[in-house]
């Protein structure tokens, strides 16, 4: 009866899990989304804990359950209260990191389990090479694999965005991946199918190969390529939790498992596509580490500033306007003096529009979060594709903060480690406003031949208190 129950509630936390997800899709019902999901995360870890039995026996150790419950639940509510904004990226790959983790640890755990049963002799011995024993190792070593590569991955990702680590690469560095991924691979598959009498050294073997594979994974790459990168080490997080679902024969377990690893690697693909960029390379870690020189000197000629008054009266005047975000947006936590710019200029009659790249900021779908945050409606967002067939027929874009996605070096410069990215084409527009801190490049390294158009005007300072004296100029004009 009790299994019944358990299996109704798995059952039921599933379904959470996928309108959960669907409700995600939109800004509107993203936040109830989220706490639907939640509630189906709760309904199977306290179903687990109190209906789950092997054989007659229940779970136990309830006082460590509830203490690392309570650890967890006291640390991420914490850390998520916060948070702010622009650390948000390095908050995913942070979680996500602990995912991978956990996935990996429960691989070590079981496979120190099953080395351990009769002594690695009697039953286990008779067992070897056969198709159970072998579907088992294969289950236990993907989630070990796949779990500390996603940790490790995770791990640097979080310290090279939040500035702690800077991009690393070396001579041959796509053939040392290449190595190390077939190494760490045939090193598995021997010990599946030959299990020898050291099964437990080499098992910590393939364990540490596959924590430095991650971290030769992530440390090349840079610039724009690092959303894509959270994505796909994502997706890896949902693969081994899928395999720990296998192993504890846990439908729910597996389920969120295969939903986060499909989702993930789904966006991975399709941000491949949006920039032009091979998953196969990506899986080697061999793009977004290159050096650009063509673009990268100083003599790309005189830049010309716009003062708020003018740039106010040019906004004011015009009939569309396109806003442009980018990370110094949310650095400057400035998304609602940008919806209050908005809402202004659309009171004046101007047209008013964002475009997004799906690459901007720091994470999937950043400035989408930061915009749905300021209350900005849905509507009002264009993909580049739209944004890019708008741009000849505006008289005005903004940028605010946005760098490499603008950059033409993308289409013009062979040299440029963002050349064959598709970016924004804000240069067809009819007059470009660049705010920005200062002159200095965007996340690539590279300068950028945008701000030295004649029909670019820089506007520097904080994006925020420009929004802020943009609003009161443009009410006075």
């Amino acid at each position: 009866m009790e299994l019944n129950i358990l299996s109704l509630l798995y059952l039921l936390a599933s379904v959470t899990f996928i309108v959960g997800l669907k409700m995600l899709s939109h800004p509107t019902t993203a936040r109830k989304g989220n706490a639907v999901a939640a509630a189906g995360m709760t309904i199977a870890i306290f179903g687990t804990i109190f209906l789950y039995k092997e054989g007659e026996q229940s779970l136990g150790n309830y006082g460590w359950i509830f203490a690392g419950l309570a650890i967890g639940t006291v640390l991420g509510t914490l850390s998520a209260k916060r948070v702010k904004m622009t650390a948000m990226p390095e908050m995913v790959s942070l979680f996500n990191g602990m995912g991978g983790a956990c996935a990996a640890l429960i691989s070590i755990v079981e496979f120190d389990h099953l080395t351990h049963l009769d002594g690695m002799s009697g039953l286990l011995l008779v067992l070897v090479g056969s198709s159970a024993l072998q579907g088992l190792l294969l289950i236990i070593l993907l989630g070990l694999i796949i779990g500390s590569v996603s940790f490790a991955g995770s791990m640097v990702a979080w310290g090279k965005l939040n500035g702690s680590l800077r991009d690393f690469s070396f001579r041959g560095q796509q053939s040392f991946n290449i190595g190390l991924l077939l190494l760490i691979l045939g090193l598995a598959v021997y010990l599946i199918v030959a299990l020898p009498p050291n099964a437990l050294v080499l098992f910590y073997i393939i364990f540490t190969l596959s924590i430095l594979y991650g971290l030769f994974f992530v440390f090349p790459i840079g610039g724009a390529d690092m959303p894509v990168v959270i994505s796909l080490l994502n997706s890896f997080t949902g693969v081994a939790a899928a395999c720990g679902g296998f192993l504890y024969d846990n439908k729910v377990m597996l389920t969120g498992g295969i939903l986060v690893g499909a989702a993930g690697t789904l966006l991975t693909v399709l941000m491949c596509k949006a920039m032009n960029r091979s998953l196969t390379n990506v899986l080697i870690g061999a793009f977004g580490g290159q050096t650009g020189t063509a673009s990268s000197g100083p003599s790309q000629g005189a830049y010309k500033e716009i003062s708020l008054a003018d740039a106010a009266v040019v906004m004011s005047y015009a009939n569309k306007v396109m806003i442009v975000p980018g990370y110094g947006l949310a650095v400057a936590q400035a998304q609602h003096a940008c919806h209050e710019l908005e809402k202004i200029l659309s009171a004046k009659g101007v047209e008013v529009a964002y475009a997004i790249h799906p690459v901007a900021g720091r994470m999937p779908g950043h400035m989408n979060v930061l915009l749905a945050e300021a209350d900005v409606s849905y509507e009002k967002l264009l993909e580049m594709e739209q944004a890019n067939e708008e741009f000849p027929t505006t008289d005005v874009v903004l940028i605010l903060g946005a760098n490499d996605v603008v950059n033409p070096a993308a289409k013009s410069d062979p040299s440029s480690p963002i050349y064959g990215m598709p970016i924004l084409d804000v240069e067809l527009a009819k007059h470009v406003i660049v705010n920005k801190r200062s002159m200095k490049p965007g996340y690539a390294g590279i300068e950028n031949d945008l701000f030295f158009r004649p029909k670019t005007s820089m506007l520097f300072g904080d994006a925020k208190k420009v929004l802020q004296d943009l609003i009161s100029e443009v009410k006075n004009s």
